[in-house]
Formats: C-alpha cells, structure tokens, sequence
C-alpha cells in the first residue's frame, strides 16, 4: 500500500510550508506534535516537547530500552564501576559517525573527547563553549551532578573515567536521560571559530538515528534517517516529520484523515471514537506521571503553612477529576505516582473542607477579596488533559474561601521559562517520571537544588533535603525506602504543592505504524518505527 500525504489540507491548515515536504517520499512518517520546541540543546531544556523534538537525533552513553525503565548501551557498549561506587569507566563504541548536514562535516568519528566537552560544558562554567554561549542546565543541576560529578577524563580515545565525590544510586539512570545527549566536540569548535556557538541549539549535530533538515516554529520540524547510524536496524524511515499543532482536537482530526500517523495528548471525550476506528490503533498505559497545583513559597502569602493548607483543602478533587480526567486518571494524594518504588501508601488527603479553609486564611491574615494569580498551561500535557478548565475549576474553589483568582498563559516555551524564574503565585504544572528512580521525583522536583529547574514552589527545606540526600547515596533499596517514605511524609505536612491526578496515557496512531512503544516516561520514539506501504 503507497503512502502518501494529502498536501493540500496541510497546506490549507498551516502545519507544513510548501518547501517543507513536496508530497512527502514513500517511506515518511508524520507525528503531530503538539508543541514547538525551543530548541535542540536538550541539556537546556525539561519538558516532554523538548526532549522530544531532539530525541531523534542524538543517543546517550546509556540509554532506557525502547517501552522500558532498563538501561541499555548506547554510545557506552559497557561500563565498569570501582567497589567504593565512584569511579565509572565508560567503554565507548567505535565507528560512530556524527550528522553530516549542510552546515557541518564531521571529519573524524565519535571518541572521548565528544564526552568530555558534553559533560565539561555542564560541569565547569569556565568552559570556553559555556563562556561564548551561557545558559542554565536544569536536570543536571538540579539532580547535583554538577556538585557531585568531580572530573571527567579520557584513558584512552573510546575510555572516558567519571569520578563521584559521593556515591549516586541512580548515576547511571541520570546520565540515560535526554540531557545527557552526547554532543560534538568538533562542531562545538567550528561554532567557537565562527562565532555562532548558539547555534548548538537551533542547528543540532549528533549521532542519533535521524538528521536534522529544519525546523518552523508552530509549523514543523523536518529530518531525515541517517544514513550512517550505528545500528541500521533501527533507521526504517526516510523522511520524518513533526506537524505541529496546540489543538488535541486538530491533531485527532489530522490522524483520522492520515494526515498525520502517530499523535499525542488526545481529549478524554475522543478516546472513544479512536479506540472504535478501525484505521486507528489506540495504546493505553497507565500514566508513571502526576499533574499537581505549586505554591510560589516566595510570593507572599504563599510562604505562610496555613495558607498552603487553606487552599489545599479548598480544592474539589473529585470534581477535577470527573471534568478535566473524563474516568482517564486517579486521585493523586502522594507527590509522585503508586507505580514508583518507596511509594508511601500511608499518605492521605486533608478531607475537602472550604469552610475551615476560611478560618485558616482569617488566621493567617489574608483578607477577604485577595487578589492572587494561578498560571495554567497553554497545552495538553500527559498529566493535565485541560489545564484551561482545571485553572477554572480551582477558579471557583478558591472563591468560595474568598480569594480573587486571575489566571495567566503563556506560550508554553515562555510559560516554563517564567514559572522556573518564580514569576507565579501558583501554577498548574506536572511531571512524567525519567529514569524509575525516587530521586526523579523527590530531588528533581522538591529539591534547594532543583529550585531555577523543576522546583516551581520555589519551597527548599533543610529537613527535608537532608533526607532525599542521605537516600541518594545509599545503594541498598530498602534503607533508600525508608528514607524516601520519611521525605513523602514531611512533603505532604508542608504541602508545597496539591497534587491533584494521575492520568491514563492514551496514544493514538495509525494501524499502519509499526515498532512504536510507548515510553512509561512519556518520549515519543522513532527509533526503529516504520509505516506499512
């Protein structure tokens, strides 16, 4: 069976410019995303639409096995790690070739010194590269690698030697995750010679399964398979392309008129009609994901305990999660999902109650008619299908304990640009799980260390640091347990956020696509995929 696409009606919808796909080549794939990246450094970047957009193109040392939480080798085919637990020696691959585009030809193959200057970029702020193009690295500073990470140094072209100054259970699932991406070193040069070494971030180079051709903000991004990758098995596509588009309506419109062959991020109310479509094949996973409310603890009134308490037990969970979730979620009562291991049963909700809410702002001295602002984001999420009506509905709750409530948007590149600064009173944000590991949740996102990253209550606490520090350098699960459990515990008194749900993940895609998994940390992979001609 030929594929092909139906140009006009990209055409006439926007998502793809005339010269961006000329009645796409036979073996071409279309993903319609529902969001444009801000770039393709993803050392810079933490949500799903970045990492997604630069997942095709690069690979990590390690990486998570396609549809699982296991790590594979990547660019490392082993590695050795020394009694004490500090020392990693990475055996690299041989006969890694990096992209050739029109901007960049690799004159030698991947070694050594591509990890190093990946990881010196991170580590050291000295760095020419980091000198000449400054920017922040929120997963590796917020996960303490750039404290706990004391050098990097190459033993030979394919050996590099990692050196803790602590011992980090989860190092080798940190490092597998997409900001790990092992960049060149060599294109770092000729951008530094240039003097364009912003262009890493808009003109990608690495040694992933596709190339990248270009890219219109809230159009499409273009690549194509790579040719010389590592692993020809998995390059079974020719062209793939990501139509962009914010409305979840649009895209199932899209995939239903194979406009589009794989999309994301559905509205509970159409899951129906695309389990029913015979063209369609819809896959279904429970979400390893939680979508919550986060208190802004600079902004006052939020740093009052009292006040975080008022407006936790103001929120009409249960309503949320028959209006926004449509049966496609739970209840969330813990800071991280049922399925992470030192998941904490025990925790429960503050029982809905608007009326001692009152009495707990009367106390804290918030008058009556306080203007406050939820911030709500301007796209689907895994873990918030409709943040515009859960923004709403929290709208409502909190006017009954006689606060004034303005909800904010922004475009989703700039929204999280701002609540990472701390602009918000309160925003509705969420997290899909990286790695499998209890530190991805309780230190990426709670954390003194993760505040300017994932940490949008700006909430650091001594005590509870402590805890999430002591289990991140003990290796044995269950002392790490019980430790995490103390941490849940102690989050939950101090209710930096509300959480509010977990949901279902449902992704849509033609019956025609084969080879696609869904990640459990909600990437989208394209690796080894391919569409029945």
């Amino acid at each position: 069976m030929r594929h092909t696409l139906v140009l006009s009606a990209l055409l006439g919808t926007g998502l793809l410019a005339v010269t961006s796909i000329s009645q796409a080549a036979n073996n071409s794939l279309v993903f319609c995303s529902e969001g444009s990246p801000a770039g393709f450094d993803t050392a810079q970047y933490t949500t799903a639409t970045d990492n997604d957009a630069a997942e095709p193109l690069y690979n990590r040392l390690a990486e998570f096995e396609k549809g699982a939480t296991n790590v594979v080798p990547g660019l490392a085919t082993s590695w050795d790690i020394s009694e004490d637990g500090l020392k990693y020696t990475f055996h690299l691959r041989e006969g890694v070739k990096f992209h050739t585009t029109k901007y960049f030809t690799p004159t030698r193959d991947f070694n050594a010194d591509d990890v190093l200057f990946t990881f010196n970029r991170m580590l050291d702020p000295q760095q020419p590269f980091r000198k000449a193009y400054p920017t922040e690295f929120p997963y590796f500073n917020g996960m303490s690698l750039n404290k706990n990470i004391a050098k990097v140094e190459k033993t030979g072209p394919l050996t590099v030697v990692m050196t803790l100054n602590n011992v980090d259970a989860a190092f080798i699932q940190n490092i597998a995750m997409s900001f790990a991406a092992i960049l060149s070193a060599e294109y770092a040069d000729q951008l530094l010679a240039s003097g364009k070494p912003s262009d890493i971030n808009q003109k990608p180079i690495g040694t992933g399964p596709f190339v990248f051709k270009s890219y219109q903000k809230d159009s499409n991004i273009r690549y194509s398979g790579n040719k010389q990758y590592w692993d020809p098995s998995r390059v079974k596509l020719d062209n793939l392309i990501f139509a962009i588009n914010t409305d979840a309506s649009v895209r199932v419109q899209k995939l239903k008129a194979n406009e589009c062959q794989i999309t994301l991020h559905p509205r509970p109310a159409d899951v129906t009609a695309l389990k029913n479509d015979p063209k369609l094949q819809l896959i279904e996973k429970p979400g390893f994901n939680l979508g919550y409310i986060a208190y802004n603890v600079r902004h006052k009134p939020f740093d009052q305990l009292e006040v975080r308490q008022a407006l936790d037990m103001a929120v009409n969970k249960q309503g949320i999660l028959n209006a926004v979730y449509q049966g496609a979620g739970q209840l969330a009562q813990n800071a991280m999902p049922p399925t992470q291991w030192s998941y904490d049963d025990t925790i429960k909700d503050t029982a809905y109650n608007p009326e001692k809410a009152k009495e707990l702002l009367k106390a804290a001295g918030v008058k009556e008619g306080t203007e406050i602002t939820l911030w709500a984001m301007p796209v689907q999420r895994p873990y918030n299908p409709n943040a515009k009506l859960m923004a709403e509905m929290l709208q409502a709750d909190w006017a009954k304990i006689g606060l004034k409530v303005k909800i904010v948007s922004y475009e989703w590149g700039e929204y999280i640009k701002r609540t990472k600064n701390g602009e918000h009173d309160i925003s509705l944000i969420g997290w899909t799980g990286d790695n499998g590991d209890p530190d991805n949740w309780l230190g990426t996102l709670y954390s003194c260390d993760a505040i300017g990253g994932n940490n949008y209550s700006m909430w650091c606490d001594p005590a509870y640091d402590k805890l999430i520090k002591q289990a991140k350098v003990v290796t044995d699960r269950d002392q790490r347990t019980v430790l995490y459990k103390q941490a849940q515990q102690y989050l939950k008194q101090q209710v930096p956020i509300t959480p509010v749900a977990h949901s279902t993940v449902n992704q849509p895609l033609s019956a025609k696509v084969e080879g696609f998994k869904v990640s459990p940390f909600g990437r989208n992979v394209f690796s080894g995929v391919s569409i029945d001609q």
